[in-house]
């Protein structure tokens, strides 16, 4: 819309220009007058893809008509976009252009001479016309290349900012976190060679295995915050899902799946979520309902995946595990980023139930 209006701008100013109101005799047909700015309001419209024809129209135009518009508008585009070689090959053009104009005006006489051969009106007209424009074309490409510099400069110090943040967490995460899960590690490993107890060396392997896995991800955790180069581990998906509930069954608790509808392959975010669905859900029952059993319900639809966890009330008191939390609410984010819903119902006598549907 802004170089329609130019267009128009250039075509009205360069047809009063030729029509006598800069000096310039009218001395030629109306149409032939009117096609001349039409061509020029062209021109000025077809610079934002190209300049080179609005600057051979100015050129033309001024030489012959003193029709000065599309001089000035090519002026101002040249220092806008034009390199410093090519800015002094234009300037010496429209020394060019300036001499033919004076020769024209010679060879007319009468008002076209005193614009352009008379040597103040002349260097005004080129100060005017190609020079002011010039000048400013130049200003604000640097002005746009210093405000373009500064936001760079910007984003750069936030990129920096947020690498020593993420910097600062990844150590935090290896001071604290890694620390403590290697020493659960560590004392699941010393209790599992020192017990004469087969049933306790079993579930002591099988806390280090979950030890040590839980640090693998911790290190692939800790590599994306420090933005490393090295290759982690690929993300779960729903292939992995069996594993995930062995480790809940051999901790205790008692964990049926069902698959229901086509078995089919899903985007791996959409897996993804669907892995981490049933994860935080049976931590919960790890945390909260202790011996409970649960039932873990895959159902593939037409478009989108359905995963319910529900567990049953726990049939003796236990020791809950604290948390922070944030696992239901994280999870719920994850959920809805990909478009789905997640429901967390307290179900009668005391279970609960984890449904989320997903996209697919």
């Amino acid at each position: 819309m802004r170089f329609v209006l130019l267009g128009a701008g250039v075509f009205a100013f360069s047809l009063l220009v030729v029509q006598g109101q800069a000096g310039v005799p009218s001395s030629l047909p109306l149409p032939v007058l009117i096609a001349v700015a039409a061509a020029a309001g062209t021109a000025a419209w077809w610079v934002r893809r190209s300049w080179w024809p609005l600057a051979a129209v100015g050129a033309v135009t001024y030489a012959w008509l003193v029709m000065w518009p599309p001089l000035l508008i090519a002026s101002y585009y040249a220092g806008l976009t034009l390199s410093r070689r090519r800015i002094v090959a234009y300037l010496g053009g429209c020394l060019v252009v300036c001499g033919i104009s004076a020769l024209v005006g010679e060879w007319q006489n009468g008002l076209h001479e005193q614009a352009t051969a008379t040597l103040g009106n002349a260097l005004f007209m080129a100060l005017a016309m190609i020079g002011l424009p010039l000048s400013l074309g130049l200003w604000v490409r640097a002005r746009r290349e210093s405000l373009a510099g500064a936001q760079r400069e910007q984003v750069m110090r936030a990129e920096q900012a947020r690498a020593q943040e993420r910097a600062r967490i990844a150590r935090e995460m290896h001071d604290v976190v890694a620390h403590r899960v290697s020493l659960i590690v560590l004392h699941a490993g010393a209790l599992e060679v020192r017990t004469a107890d087969d049933e306790t060396a079993r579930a002591a392997a099988l806390i280090g295995g979950i030890g040590r896995e839980a640090l693998a991800n911790l290190r692939d955790v800790l590599g994306v915050l420090r933005s490393s180069t090295t290759d982690t581990q690929p993300p779960p998906t729903l292939a992995d899902l069996d594993r995930l509930l062995d480790q809940s069954r051999a901790l205790g608790i008692a964990v049926t799946r069902h698959d229901e509808g086509e078995v089919r392959p899903v985007e791996a975010t959409v897996e993804r979520t669907a892995y981490r669905v049933v994860q935080e859900a049976l931590t919960n029952v790890h945390k909260h309902a202790g011996n409970a059993g649960a039932d873990v319900r895959i159902r593939y639809g037409p478009g989108e995946l359905e995963v319910e966890v529900r567990n049953q009330p726990p049939a003796a008191l236990h020791a809950k595990v604290p948390g922070a939390g944030w696992g239901l609410v994280g999870l719920r984010e994850r959920v809805e980023l990909l478009g789905g819903t997640l429901r967390t119902i307290p179900q009668d006598g005391g279970g609960f139930l984890v449904s989320a549907r997903i996209p697919a």
